[in-house]
């Protein structure tokens, strides 16, 4: 689809309004109306732009995410997971994590949501901690043949969804980082 008609900041601001909007009604109460009010634009414009709600949503949420995790290399797994914590702040990580849990329950019902956020956000993400977990093989700390290599994302999910189920309290970077030392990195064999 063709972009070329908005500035990138015009983009990043549209970006930006889809994630206020998502933080505040959810998926389902999202609409492209209520996006096109916010940001004073035209259904058909979003629609040219992007094409559907979940195209838009899925392009908003890899622009929101700040830290490209395949260019973090600080020499260790273990510096590298404290980088990659340290780039986003407590309320951004509670806020990531209530929009996490809204999204999970609306892929349930629109494969078209789960497809776009596979190509956009969780493929990329998944290429980039592989390409970490890469180094820290090549580098001795970690056995190519440790069965927990593969799990590291599945870790990594359950920490933020299941810390405000279990005790009630948002994800941050202490919980984070206890629970990378704790799990994740006695898991890897580091």
């Amino acid at each position: 689809m063709a972009r070329s008609r908005l500035t990138p900041e015009r983009e990043s601001e549209l970006y930006e309004a889809v994630i206020d909007l998502l933080g505040e009604v959810g998926y389902d109460g999202l609409t492209m109306d209520a996006i096109a009010a916010r940001t004073r634009s035209s259904k058909a414009t979003l629609y040219r732009q992007w094409g559907s709600k979940p195209e838009l949503v899925a392009q908003s949420l890899r622009h929101h995410k700040p830290v490209r995790i395949a260019e973090i290399d600080t020499g260790s797994l273990r510096g590298d997971f404290r980088e990659l914590i340290g780039q986003t702040d407590d309320c951004q990580m509670e806020r990531d994590s209530a929009m996490m849990r809204g999204l999970a329950h609306a892929i349930s019902d629109n494969p078209e949501l789960l497809q776009a956020l596979r190509e956009l956000l969780i493929e990329p993400e998944m290429t980039g901690l592989g390409q970490v977990l890469r180094r820290a093989v090549e580098r001795g700390e970690v056995a190519a043949d440790n069965p927990a290599l593969d799990l590291v994302p599945h870790m990594m999910i359950g920490a933020f969804v299941a810390r405000p189920l279990i005790e009630d309290r948002p994800i941050d970077q202490a919980f984070l980082t206890r629970y990378v030392d704790a799990v994740v990195l006695p898991a890897l064999g580091v």
